[in-house]
């Protein structure tokens, strides 16, 4: 391994990877986690139930995406696996 490989390694050992997801809100006592989770969360769940696209504006699915991959052709690795993939995915 190259000196950069090893530091790569080194790096994602200590981060456990390189993303993580934290929330945008603060939620700091009961009256924050009634209003995010429950019962709160039912408002925009029932506003999205009477239309689809407000799904857009109350949630995160205007940002979201999804990568897949089976890991048989990782970035000239070639077939990895999928769990070799993930460090190429992140």
């Amino acid at each position: 391994m190259t000196d950069w490989y090893r530091e790569s390694v080194k790096l994602h050992k200590l981060y456990s990877g390189k993303l993580e997801i934290v929330p945008k809100v603060p939620v700091k006592d009961q009256k924050d986690f009634a209003i995010w989770y429950t019962p709160g969360v039912a408002g925009p769940s029932k506003k999205i139930a009477e239309d689809i696209l407000e799904s857009f504006e109350l949630t995160w699915r205007w940002n979201t995406v999804a990568v897949i991959s089976d890991g048989t052709r990782v970035l000239g690795l070639g077939n990895v696996g999928a769990e070799a993939a993930l460090p190429v995915m992140e």
